[in-house]
């Protein structure tokens, strides 16, 4: 079995690929990654020698670079690759609806052509918008994005189901809340604050810190990927929930409480445009139909995470030295 895997070099991709190497050991990965600031080869320092993975650099949204990489055949194709951080795309809009509509395109077009046994696209909880105190999103919940991220999304999202329908490619799609464990990049919540509290340094909360997530340890999200990928149906979209509803306040206190740092690094900062209140998934359709639920409890696997980030400093350390700080010095700065 051959799978193609793009965006493989970022953190669900590299943590999915470190996962398949492990459950699938006869098949063969190719991760194609063009390696923009959050893609970290790094992620993927213990593999490199493995002759069932293959590296090869390159842009999805590039036509060239795609049809090359189609020519290797492939059984299975999984697509990470998205810009996929929030808070940049409310002031570069543009790269994320190039990479997250155009670049899915373009992998479509070729994986029809080559005949692909099946193609998953990776989206996220963030396309049905915001949620009200109770209740949960099901997989036929209306799409109402809140932000050119999950707008980029849910166009792509349809963008598989038009293929689907027009073409009879085999196409699915899995919708996750927000991911946490090793290689996350620290821009993202949970690292964000805990690396920063490592260094005794401010946590910019916004608004009230009363916005709640549905958590999912990483590694429990790639095995529903993979469950997905060979037992779904064709046409299909999966909510990937992990049944951990927290407050954004909740998670902060919680990651000082471990860390045994001070609740007075937290900072209340003026509350991002169109930040959605409340993300939670009904997840019985891929419990009922094809036999996942989550393993990893929430206390356990954050603590896990923050001992990986504790003993792997200097892989954030080389992170947070590079260019990309600046658009958050800046950022975080203008919302005090």
């Amino acid at each position: 079995m051959k799978i193609l895997v793009t965006g493989g070099a970022g953190f669900i991709g590299s943590n999915f690929i470190h996962f398949l190497l492990g459950k699938r050991p006869d098949w063969q990965i190719i991760n194609l990654d063009k390696l923009t600031y959050a893609g970290n080869l790094a992620n993927l320092s213990d593999i490199v020698d493995d002759n069932r993975y293959q590296f090869v650099k390159g842009d999805i949204c590039d036509a060239g670079d795609v049809a090359g990489v189609f020519r290797n055949g492939f059984d299975y194709v999984v697509n990470f690759a998205a810009e996929s951080h929030v808070d940049r795309s409310l002031y570069e809009p543009s790269l994320f609806l190039r990479t997250n509509i155009l670049g899915t395109q373009v992998l479509l077009e070729n994986s029809l052509k080559s005949g692909v046994k099946r193609f998953a696209q990776i989206s996220t909880d963030e396309i049905y918008g915001s949620l009200g105190p109770v209740g949960y999103f099901a997989e036929d919940s209306p799409m109402a994005p809140n932000s050119p991220y999950a707008a980029s999304k849910a166009s792509a999202d349809l963008l598989c189901r038009s293929y689907y329908k027009t073409f009879n490619m085999p196409v699915v799609v899995t919708r996750a809340g927000n991911n946490y464990g090793p290689y996350q990049f620290p821009e993202k919540l949970i690292p964000f604050f805990l690396t920063r509290a490592l260094k005794d340094e401010p946590l910019p909360l916004y608004g009230d810190g009363l916005n709640v997530r549905d958590w999912l340890y990483v590694e429990d999200h790639c095995e529903g990927i993979l469950t997905v990928l060979e037992k779904g149906r064709d046409g299909e979209s999966y909510n990937i929930g992990g049944g951990n509803e927290r407050t954004n306040l909740e998670i902060t206190k919680k990651i000082l409480e471990i860390l045994g740092k001070s609740e007075s690094l937290i900072e209340f900062v003026k509350d991002r445009p169109g930040h959605d209140r409340r993300y939670a998934l009904d997840y019985r359709k891929v419990k009922m139909e094809l036999g996942w639920q989550p393993k990893k409890e929430f206390s356990q696997g954050l603590s896990e995470t923050i001992e990986w980030y504790r003993k792997n400093r200097q892989w954030w350390r080389d992170i947070l030295s590079g260019d990309y700080m600046k658009f958050y010095e800046l950022h975080y700065r203008e919302r005090r």
